[in-house]
C-alpha cells in the first residue's frame, strides 16, 4: 500500500481525498498558492507546501513544482483531482519518471482517450458509434469551415482536451463561425493548454448519459452503472444524478458495456467516465446513442454513485495505484435507490450567472442528517477571480428519485449563503418544474426555460432590511465615537410627530431610495414601492451583526455594508461611495468597465478606431469562464488603459468610446 499521497489540487476534492487517504492509514500532503495559504485543505492536510502565486497557470499547473513537493515531503504518490492537471498526460509521465506513483491512469492511455478526436478514433474502430463530425489534424480556419459546411448547421465546436464544456461553442451558422472558433480556441488554451478543436453534428434533443468505468493493473475493467448530467447551462453540469431516470434495463446494458469494452481498448487503469448523447429525450430500448467523449480521472459528479453503489471510489483509485486488483467483480457490484447532486456555486442568476466575487460572511448548509456536503470553503473565506466558481457540492440519497428530489429541495431551501449571490434559487426552481421530476428534459431545457428558473424576485424588503440595520450600525458607531449626528440619533427629537429622513443607499450597485421613520425608540424603512407600508418587525434594539426576523430575513452589518439573505436570494446594501472614474463616462456607455475581477484576455481594438455599437473591445476572463465586452454606442476609440494579460478589479474602466 502507499505510504504518502500529495494531493495536486484544492478546494472540496483536495478535501474528498484527503478524508479517505486518512480513513485508509496514509499521511497527506496539500499544495496551496498565495490565495489559498488559510484554505481548508491545506488545514486538513498532514503537512502543505506553497507552489505559487495565485493564478494557476503559476501553481497549480506548474508539473515541474507538484513533483518538486512531493520529492521534498517524501510523498509516494500524487492524487490529481479534477480540473487543473488531472487529464495532463506529462504528469503521469513525469511520476513514473520521479518514481512516484500516479494515481490515475497511464500517461499513454490518458493520451489515447483524453483527447476527444482520438478518442473518438478509438471508439470508431471499437465499434462504438460516435456523433458524425470532424476531428482532423488540419485546425486551420479554412478546413474547419469546410467541414463544418459538409456536416451542416448547426455543429458544436469542442476543444480536444479537457472537459468542463470549457472551449465549447454552438455555431448556428457559417457567418458565426470564425469569432466563436476564435473564442474558443482561446479559452481552450487558457484552460487546458491546448488550443486545438473538433466538429460534431448537434444531436436534436440530447440526453447526456455517463458511465463510471474502473480498471487495474491486472487487465480488468468494470462499470459501476450511469449517472445522468442532463441538466446543463451553457455546457456546464448542473445538476447531476444516478441512475438515469426512465433509463431501460436494455440501453443500460447496451452503453455500459460499450464503455467498457472502450476501457479495456487501452488497458485503462484506474477511474475514469465515459460520456455519451442519446438523441430524442428519452431512453427506450430503441434510442440512438453516441459516445463522445472519456474523462480519464475521477468526476465531481462522482458521489451520486457512490451513494447508490456504497463505494468509495477514492479508496478504489489509491488501491489499484498501490497496484491491487479491483475490489470488486462486475456481478458483485449492485446499484440500490437513487441519488442527486447539486453545484452551490457563487453566481448571479439575475445577471446572467456572472460569478460573485467576495468575502463569503456566513455559509450554512442545511442541518440534515441526509445532506452530503462536499465543500472546500467556510464562513469568513473569500471566493477569488482565480477559480472555479462552485461553493459545495450538495448530495442527497433516497428510496427513490421523488424522495432524493424532495430531499434536496428542502436542503436548498434550509441552505444559508451571505456576502456572495449564489444559484441556491435557481436550483431550487429547476428542480421543482413538473418536467424535470417526471424526468421530462434534453440538455436545452434551462435554456429553453431560462426565465421561469431565473424568477425575478422583489427584493425591497431585503433593501429594507439592509438599510435598517445599515442606520442602526451607524448609529451604534456615532455613539461610541461621540460624533455628533443627529440623523443618527434614536431619541426621534422633533417639533411635532415621528421623525422621517429619506436616505440614498446602493443595493447590489444599483441606486435605491429608503425612508426612515423614528418613532419613540423604535426604527421602520420602507423602499420604492413600498413606501408608507412599514414592516412589522419593530424591534427598538438589536445587533446589526447579525440580525433576523420571523420572516426568515438575516442580516449581518459592518464597516458601511450589510448583507441581507432572505429565502435562497442574497442583497449587499452600502450606502453611496463617490466614484470619480464615473466622470469618464458623461453620457452614460461609453465606458467600458471590468464586470468581475479578473485578466484581460484579449483587446480587439487599438485607441482611435472607429467602432460600432455591439462591437467587440476586449475579453475578460475570471473563475474559467470569458466576458465578452461590447460597445454600447457607435464612435471613437478615446482611452484604452486595457492591456491582454493585464489583472483588473471589478468596475475598473478598460476603453472610453467618444460618441461619433
Amino acid at each position: 500500500m502507499l505510504n504518502k499521497v500529495l494531493i495536486a489540487n484544492r478546494g472540496e476534492i483536495a478535501r474528498r481525498i484527503i478524508r479517505t487517504a486518512r480513513r485508509m492509514g496514509l499521511s497527506t500532503v496539500a499544495v496551496y498558492s498565495d490565495a489559498d495559504r488559510h484554505a481548508l485543505h491545506v488545514k486538513d492536510a498532514d503537512e502543505a507546501v506553497h507552489i505559487g502565486p495565485s493564478p494557476a497557470t503559476e501553481s497549480y499547473l506548474l508539473i515541474d513544482r507538484i513533483i518538486a513537493a512531493a520529492k521534498a515531503t517524501g510523498a509516494d504518490a500524487i492524487h490529481p483531482g479534477y480540473g487543473f492537471l488531472s487529464e495532463n498526460a506529462d504528469l503521469p509521465d513525469a511520476c513514473a519518471k520521479a518514481g512516484i506513483a500516479f494515481i490515475g491512469p497511464r500517461g499513454d492511455a490518458m493520451r489515447a482517450l483524453g483527447g476527444k478526436a482520438a478518442a473518438k478514433d478509438i471508439a470508431i474502430k471499437a465499434g462504438v458509434p460516435v456523433v458524425p463530425g470532424y476531428q482532423g489534424k488540419a485546425q486551420d480556419a479554412a478546413t474547419l469551415t469546410k467541414e463544418a459546411g459538409k456536416i451542416g448547421f448547426p455543429v458544436m465546436i469542442k476543444a480536444v482536451a479537457g472537459g468542463g464544456g470549457r472551449g465549447m461553442r454552438l455555431v448556428t451558422s457559417a457567418a458565426e463561425l470564425p469569432e466563436l472558433l476564435d473564442s474558443a480556441r482561446r479559452e481552450a488554451q487558457s484552460a487546458f493548454g491546448n488550443p486545438e478543436v473538433l466538429i460534431e453534428k448537434v444531436v436534436v434533443k440530447p440526453r447526456h448519459i455517463e458511465v463510471q468505468v474502473f480498471g487495474d493493473t491486472k487487465g480488468n475493467v468494470v462499470h459501476l452503472f450511469e449517472r445522468d448530467c442532463t441538466l446543463q447551462r451553457r455546457n456546464q453540469k448542473v445538476i447531476e444524478e444516478a441512475p438515469a431516470p426512465g433509463m431501460s434495463t436494455s440501453l443500460r446494458e447496451k452503453i455500459c458495456a460499450a464503455a467498457v469494452k472502450l476501457a479495456k481498448s487501452v488497458n485503462y487503469e484506474g477511474a475514469g467516465t465515459v460520456e455519451f448523447l442519446v438523441e430524442g429525450g428519452t431512453l427506450g430500448d430503441a434510442a440512438k446513442w453516441y459516445f463522445i467523449e472519456m474523462n480519464t480521472r475521477l468526476q465531481v459528479e462522482h458521489p451520486v454513485t457512490e451513494e447508490i453503489t456504497g463505494l468509495d471510489l477514492v479508496e478504489w483509485q489509491l488501491r489499484v495505484a498501490a497496484g491491487e486488483a479491483l475490489p470488486l467483480t462486475q456481478g458483485q457490484i449492485k446499484m440500490a435507490g437513487h441519488a442527486i447532486e447539486a453545484r452551490l456555486c457563487a453566481e448571479d442568476p439575475a445577471k446572467g450567472f456572472l460569478p460573485s466575487i467576495g468575502k463569503i460572511v456566513d455559509f450554512r448548509a442545511a442541518p440534515s442528517a441526509r445532506l452530503r456536503v462536499e465543500t472546500g470553503v467556510m464562513s469568513g473565506d473569500s471566493v477569488s477571480p482565480y477559480y472555479d466558481s462552485m461553493i459545495a457540492k450538495l448530495i442527497v440519497a433516497g428510496a427513490d428519485r421523488a424522495d432524493a428530489i424532495a430531499a434536496l429541495t428542502d436542503a436548498l431551501a434550509e441552505t444559508r449563503v451571505q456576502g456572495v449571490k449564489t444559484n441556491l434559487s435557481f436550483l431550487h426552481a429547476l428542480l421543482t418544474r413538473d418536467d424535470v421530476r417526471m424526468g421530462q428534459m434534453d440538455t436545452g431545457l434551462i435554456g429553453q426555460h431560462i426565465d421561469a428558473v431565473t424568477p425575478s424576485t422583489p427584493d425591497a424588503r431585503r433593501v429594507a432590511v439592509g438599510t435598517r440595520v445599515l442606520l442602526e450600525e451607524k448609529r451604534l458607531r456615532a455613539a461610541t465615537t461621540s460624533i455628533n449626528d443627529p440623523w443618527s440619533a434614536s431619541d426621534a427629537f422633533q417639533m411635532s410627530g415621528p421623525r422621517e429622513i429619506t436616505v440614498k443607499v446602493l443595493a447590489d450597485g444599483t441606486p435605491r431610495t429608503a425612508r426612515a421613520r423614528w418613532n419613540g425608540a423604535t426604527l421602520s424603512v420602507a423602499v420604492d414601492d413600498t413606501f408608507g407600508h412599514w414592516p412589522d418587525e419593530q424591534v427598538s434594539t438589536f445587533d446589526p451583526h447579525m440580525w433576523s426576523d420571523t420572516e426568515n430575513a438575516i442580516a449581518d452589518a459592518e464597516n458601511g455594508i450589510a448583507h441581507v439573505y432572505e429565502r435562497m436570494h442574497h442583497t449587499t446594501v452600502t450606502w453611496p461611495v463617490y466614484d470619480p472614474s464615473a466622470l469618464d463616462d458623461e453620457a452614460g456607455s461609453g465606458a467600458i468597465r471590468a464586470p468581475i475581477n479578473g485578466r484581460v484576455a484579449k483587446v480587439f481594438v487599438a485607441k482611435g478606431d472607429t467602432v460600432e455599437k455591439g462591437q467587440r473591445i476586449a475579453v475578460v476572463e475570471a473563475m474559467k469562464m470569458e466576458h465578452v465586452l461590447v460597445a454600447g454606442i457607435s464612435g471613437t476609440v478615446d482611452k484604452l488603459p486595457a492591456t491582454e494579460g493585464a489583472q483588473v478589479a471589478q468596475g475598473a474602466v478598460l476603453a472610453t468610446i467618444a460618441a461619433a
